[in-house]
């Protein structure tokens, strides 16, 4: 079972088989037949169906507090028929293909099919300088989840206590975890986002946040004049310019802090997901109490930084708040 990344084009191809005039697929998708797709086909060809899109509706993304991996499980049949429009009879064995789709993506350069990569043996899901090292940035007195792949169990999650400084697989892959104070700023701001492999991972921004407020609202002109015994008047304290529709949206401005030139990848799959959540602090609660909130990432680009050219490599990040300020909510 292949791990497909159906953010980007997947190609189930067959082989025309000599008689075959078309080309039935069908695509099951949890255990549910939701498409089949007709080609009509000429001899001594490869017949190819993208099923990335029609998967992709199926995969129902929100955040999970275990980030264990939102996946759907594929079946794609190619079948030879002898007839025109999928009719007649089968030609040779239907070709069977079984997968396992994820909120994943692959780059240009990465071709076609892109899969989420398992590498060589077990490794965390996490940008890395390389496929040996792994290293996550965290405040200190902070627990957490990384999310990684073990060639015992597959898919997997490993998680982290306040007082680790380095994680083991059962595979006995090393994470290390570099803990960083972030006391002058407070307690430092979590953003978790759906990664390049279509697994919830941390990022943390360890220097100030700002917050803003941004109204919008539509107005009407009022006619307030009242017509008692004593002739036309009208009250003061009654605005004629009138207020209604009120809305407003939060953005938080977050700094990153000091981060090595290799975390510049997790910058870049947190400007391209689509998919990203706000701890937010829950004022009058308690420190540390949090509401998870969905969020627009704001910024639209990013130079990236490198210690050659820049020394210390921080980035800022505008993001956005999913909903408005105001429960509208119907």
């Amino acid at each position: 079972m292949a791990n497909i990344a159906l953010r980007s084009p997947q190609f189930k191809s067959i082989a025309v088989s000599t008689g075959a005039l078309s080309v039935v697929c069908t695509v099951t998708i949890g255990g549910i037949l939701r498409y089949t797709l007709i080609k009509n086909v000429q001899q001594s060809t490869t017949v190819n169906f993208d099923i990335a899109e029609l998967a992709r509706d199926y995969i129902e993304i929100s955040y999970q507090s275990d980030y264990e991996p939102q996946t759907v499980s594929i079946v794609t049949v190619l079948t030879n028929y002898d007839g025109l429009n999928g009719t007649g009879s089968v030609v040779d064995l239907p070709t069977t293909i079984t997968d396992r789709g994820f909120e994943a993506y692959g780059t240009f350069e990465e071709e076609v099919n892109p899969e989420v990569p398992f590498r060589v043996g077990p490794t965390y899901l996490i940008p890395t300088t390389d496929t040996n090292t792994f290293t996550i940035f965290a405040p200190n007195n902070t627990a957490g989840i990384i999310p990684n792949i073990t060639s015992l169990n597959g898919l997997a999650v490993t998680p982290y206590t306040v007082s680790d400084t380095s994680v083991t697989t059962v595979d006995s892959v090393v994470c290390n975890i570099k803990r960083i104070d972030c006391t002058k700023y407070g307690i430092g701001n979590k953003i978790t986002y759906i990664n390049k492999y279509g697994v919830q991972q941390d990022l943390w921004f360890f220097l100030k946040e700002t917050k803003n407020l941004a109204r919008t609202n539509e107005g009407y002109k009022s006619n307030t004049i009242t017509y008692p015994s004593g002739g036309a008047t009208y009250n003061v304290q009654n605005a004629p310019n009138k207020v209604f529709n009120t809305q407003a949206k939060q953005t938080h401005t977050l700094s990153s802090g000091y981060y090595p030139e290799f975390a510049n990848q997790q910058f870049e799959e947190l400007l391209l997901s689509e998919y990203v959540w706000f701890h937010k602090p829950t004022s009058g609660i308690g420190v540390g109490t949090y509401i998870v909130v969905p969020v627009k990432v704001k910024t639209s680009s990013v130079a990236f930084k490198t210690s050659v050219n820049d020394r210390l490599i921080e980035y800022t990040i505008e993001f956005e708040e999913a909903f408005d300020y105001i429960n509208n909510i119907r």
